[in-house]
């Protein structure tokens, strides 16, 4: 009889189990299949960057690439399948590729659906263009750990290939356009190689990084900066990141010539001939360092050279006590009404031209919709700017005229791709479908 009962517990204890993960398993396939749901409904179900291809055939749903990924909820497994359920979330750390222990993970560029263009880069990250070089995001690699690797290797590539080539004085080594983290670890490279060497920004040291909203954490992995050694950090601050620029980029006498847009690069014989909006310089050879933003998106309407238009918020406490339209529905346009609702005796409206936000983060939305209900943002859907006056702003809405009393315009309409600029300049683009 006991022989017999120890059979029938080790029979359920045999059974249960498979039991217990078989339902652990389906539950947690219909919460990755209800969060994809959610975001094709809200537009969200096209990464926007470098991004993970899952091959069905030959993923065996280990889970690994899940455990991997540094941000939460992006990989889920459905039906036995690892599956992007959050693609406009992810950012190409990569991990989940890494993870994979059949290697059924290939990191590409651009869906069925979305292309994204890539510029033509070599091993050496030089373009189609001799001399012209291009390394970080605009190379459509968006982390701030491949921008700093990426800097630095282009300017070894570019010291390499000057290193029996003849100087002529006053020429330079080279520009690096841009000064974010690809231009940054590109200057100090440049400064360990004994370059002779000009960095220059149409905004400031930090290029994309200034676009954060304060406190944003930015995930990283360990980099290596040049001149400095290893940042082990898997988080950091907006605030920290620009800091620890700043502080680096001092130490070594480094300066960026900011608030000079470029307007074009000619070649002159074996030389470049680089036109700002405020100098000339001639070069031997550039590394394009600009990110894929390029300038910001204007809205094209009366009055917006005004000087209360600004299309950045870098310090939200400085802004109290004011009347403030935000345009845009993007998570930046989002969390810069959040962030200036806050202050003390602002008044803030949020226009955008769709009648819901459709592809910002869940978090934000909820943000968005407490502050809303506290009545410290007031949105205006299905609505358009029409003319920026000296105390107030015309807008349209759903077909009617509305005039609101107002101090500051913030304008997070996106980046225009510097693609015309590009190609101004020879540089050759390829559109990609999902390929490597």
């Amino acid at each position: 009889m006991l022989e017999t009962l120890i059979y029938v517990i080790a029979g359920l204890f045999a059974l249960g189990f498979p039991v217990l993960y078989f339902l652990k398993e389906k539950k947690a396939s219909a919460e990755a299949a209800a969060t994809l749901q959610k975001a094709i409904e809200r537009g969200l179900d096209e990464p926007i960057s470098l991004h993970p291809y899952v091959d069905p055939n030959s993923c065996i749903g280990t889970g690994a690439c899940i455990k991997a990924c540094p941000e939460d909820k992006v990989i889920g497994l459905i039906s036995g399948k690892a599956t992007l359920v959050n693609p406009f979330r992810c950012i190409g750390h990569g991990m989940c590729a890494a993870a994979c222990p059949v290697e059924a993970i290939t990191l590409v560029f651009g869906t069925e659906k979305r292309g994204v263009d890539i510029p033509h880069i070599s091993g050496t990250f030089e373009t189609n263009v001799p001399g012209i070089y291009i390394a970080g995001e605009l190379g459509g690699m968006g982390l701030i750990r491949n921008a700093v690797s990426q800097g630095r290797q282009a300017v070894q590539n570019i010291a390499g290939s000057l290193a029996n080539a003849k100087k002529t004085s006053p020429v330079q080594d080279l520009a690096i356009i841009g000064a974010g983290p690809a231009g940054i670890a590109a200057a100090l490279q440049a400064k360990k190689e004994n370059l002779d060497f000009v960095m220059l920004d149409q905004d400031d040291l930090g290029g994309t990084i200034l676009t954060y909203p304060r406190r944003k954490l930015v995930m990283t992995q360990p980099m290596e900066l040049p001149l400095h050694g290893t940042i082990s950090l898997r988080e950091i601050s907006k605030e920290a990141l620009l800091d620890l620029f700043i502080k680096v980029t001092g130490a070594q006498g480094l300066k960026v010539r900011d608030g000079e847009k470029i307007e074009n690069i000619t070649r002159e014989g074996e030389l470049f001939r680089i036109d700002s909006t405020k100098s000339t310089y001639r070069v031997r050879r550039v590394l394009l360092a600009i990110g894929r933003r390029g300038s910001p998106r204007k809205l094209d309407v009366p009055g917006e050279k005004s000087s209360k238009v600004a299309y950045r918020l870098t310090d939200p406490e400085k802004w109290h006590d004011l009347k403030i339209l935000i345009v845009g529905g993007g998570d930046s346009a989002v969390e810069a009404a959040v962030a200036l609702s806050e202050q003390k005796g602002n008044t803030i409206h949020i226009s955008y031209r769709r009648d819901d936000f459709f592809r910002i983060k869940e978090g934000n939305r909820q943000r968005f919709e407490q502050a809303q209900k506290a009545g410290r943002i007031n949105p205006l859907f299905n609505s358009e700017v029409k003319e920026i006056k000296p105390q107030s702003v015309l807008l349209e809405q759903s077909g009617t005229a509305l005039e609101l009393a107002n101090d500051q315009i913030f304008v997070f309409a996106g980046g225009q791709l510097p693609t015309d600029f590009l190609e101004k300049i020879g540089i050759a683009f390829t559109r990609k479908h999902g390929e490597r």
